[in-house]
């Protein structure tokens, strides 16, 4: 292993969180309006994992792209959440935007655009970015575009040279599906640590439960973190469970990013060194945290600011 930086490769976005009382889109009045409170947040799988990452305080790292329309907002968003931000500009593309409608449980229903996201590809790639590094994250939105998938292939093929552990995030039962899960494993088997919810898990091996699913899954990879949401996670390695913690009792306000806190949680853990239970523990408690509050990242006191490391933005 190279180093104990965690690299993570995957989109920002611009979320427009709405917050309405209606039970799912079913609550929503077709043809005229519906009453919601309506948010602005930094979003994006990938960036979010960076930031929950550096919030619990592993030297995080992300390459993504932005457009050429909010990319400075993202830099800055970034940066003050602490990570080292390697951002590529499309000055052709908006960034990519998604629309979430969050129900009174908390359950979202999400449109989106994907707009520079994705056209990241190899020309946004560069050896040094692994440069100490110990592990790679890779978030499946990555691999559901042409140029994204290449550009997977490289930097799975480069950390592979390097030493440097890998783990996926299969992101979407909709673009999985489109792509294909046999397909999506045999791009990534690369890795040796998969992180699904449960409904990936199960689409991904036919499997009718998390714990079959988890068992195959790690037979495919080596290792499988399977997310339960309010019932909890589960680990497997080698085809045989090793772990399992239950769900916290939370309020739950919005549920965007709680599996990018928990995988940001998990890989911090394990990078320090963490057993299993240890691991899946830390990751929990940073879903729960994130559920508290709208948006899918760590929220940001003021007189943090004086103690979070900040790097400069390398916009190249």
């Amino acid at each position: 292993m190279s180093g104990t930086g965690l690299l993570v490769i995957g989109d920002v976005v611009t979320d427009v969180v709405a917050l309405h009382e209606g039970a799912a889109l079913s609550g929503l009045a077709v043809g005229t309006d519906t009453a919601a409170d309506i948010v602005l947040r930094p979003g994006g799988s990938g960036a979010n994992t960076a930031s929950w990452a550096a919030h619990l305080g592993a030297d995080a790292r992300i390459l993504t792209k932005v457009g050429f329309d909010t990319g400075e907002w993202h830099a800055a968003e970034l940066r003050r959440g602490g990570v080292r931000a390697h951002l590529r500009v499309d000055p052709e593309r908006p960034t990519a935007v998604v629309i979430a409608m969050v129900d009174p449980t908390g359950e979202r229903s999400m449109l989106t655009n994907r707009g520079a996201g994705g056209n990241i590809g190899t020309d946004d790639w560069d050896e040094s970015l692994l440069d100490g590094v110990g592990h790679l994250h890779l978030s499946g939105y990555t691999l559901f575009a042409e140029p994204g998938l290449q550009l997977s292939r490289l930097a799975l093929a480069e950390a592979t040279r390097r030493g440097v552990t890998i783990s996926v995030d299969p992101a979407s039962t909709g673009f999985l599906r489109s792509f294909g899960p046999e397909r999506f494993v045999r791009e990534t088997t690369a890795a040796q640590l998969i992180i699904p919810n449960l409904d990936e898990a199960l689409l991904l091996t036919g499997e009718p439960s998390a714990e079959g699913a988890a068992e195959e899954l790690s037979h495919r990879y080596g290792a499988a973190a399977v997310k339960l949401g309010s019932r909890g996670a589960l680990m497997a390695r080698k085809g045989k469970l090793t772990a399992r913690v239950p769900g916290l009792a939370t309020e739950v306000v919005d549920s965007t990013g709680a599996g990018d806190a928990f995988a940001a949680g998990l890989l911090t853990a394990l990078l320090r060194g963490a057993d299993d239970e240890a691991a899946l523990d830390t990751g929990r408690r940073a879903g729960a945290e994130a559920v508290t509050a709208v948006g899918g990242r760590p929220r940001i006191l003021a007189s943090d600011l004086g103690t979070n490391q900040l790097y400069p933005l390398n916009t190249n």
